[in-house]
């Protein structure tokens, strides 16, 4: 009862802020209290980012809900997760489009979200380990790319992965603050938009930040 209690209270809230029935239907048939460890599934429809191990964050739902929607997705799109962790947004994502495509540079997670996805049925996700370059070139090219890490400047490998037209969602700034920005790769160039600030933990990687220059432990407690 007190889980119904506060779904009902987080998608009143998600409700107001996001205008999306597509994504909202999407998140609402994903049970996020099976993307969290079973210590914080009391927590698991509260409006906020919890920690999954490793150092890591399942993504607060507003955010979430935020970067699926600017993704634009109509269901027929191959997209790219960069930033696994726990699956839960790959699960949204694998909703609001056809084929989802996500990496985690972390081995133990990596592990846990392809076996969560695969259980729960979210047959249309692949989950790789992430290579040293950004992304999954094998891939490419995406209709949108979505980044659940700030990065410090827009990594071009991104770019070259992204169709024409395609949309990059992407948290971009410091180590500690960013902006949500989404860019759309125009036929002629690029179209940006901020969304918002954020705060999410460091995306590593050429053309990001390096390992060595992060640890786990600098973290603070709120990353999105």
């Amino acid at each position: 009862m007190e889980w119904e209690k506060a779904r009902g209270r987080l998608f009143e809230r998600l409700r107001r802020e996001i205008k999306d029935e597509a994504v909202l239907s999407a998140m609402a048939r994903v049970p996020r209290e099976e993307f969290v460890p079973e210590a914080s599934r009391h927590l698991a429809y509260e409006d906020i980012p919890l920690p999954i191990g490793e150092g890591q964050t399942i993504s607060q739902p507003f955010i979430v809900g935020l970067m699926a929607h600017a993704l634009e997705l109509h269901g027929v799109e191959k997209v790219l997760e960069i930033g696994t962790g726990s699956g839960y947004q790959a699960a949204i994502l694998s909703l609001l489009a056809s084929r989802v495509v996500t990496v985690e540079r972390l081995p133990l997670l990596c592990a846990r979200a392809k076996e969560r996805l695969a259980s729960l049925g979210f047959s249309n996700v692949e989950v790789y380990e992430a290579e040293a370059t950004l992304g999954r070139q094998t891939d490419a090219l995406y209709d949108a790319i979505v980044v659940a890490a700030g990065a410090p400047k827009l990594p071009q490998s991104l770019l070259e992965q992204l169709a024409v037209s395609g949309r990059l969602v992407i948290p971009i700034g410091s180590r500690y603050e960013q902006e949500l920005v989404k860019i759309v790769k125009l036929p002629d160039g690029l179209s940006f938009k901020t969304l918002g600030p954020c705060r999410f933990v460091p995306l590593v990687g050429e053309g990001a930040w390096r390992a060595e220059d992060w640890s786990s432990g600098e973290q603070g407690p709120y990353y999105y």
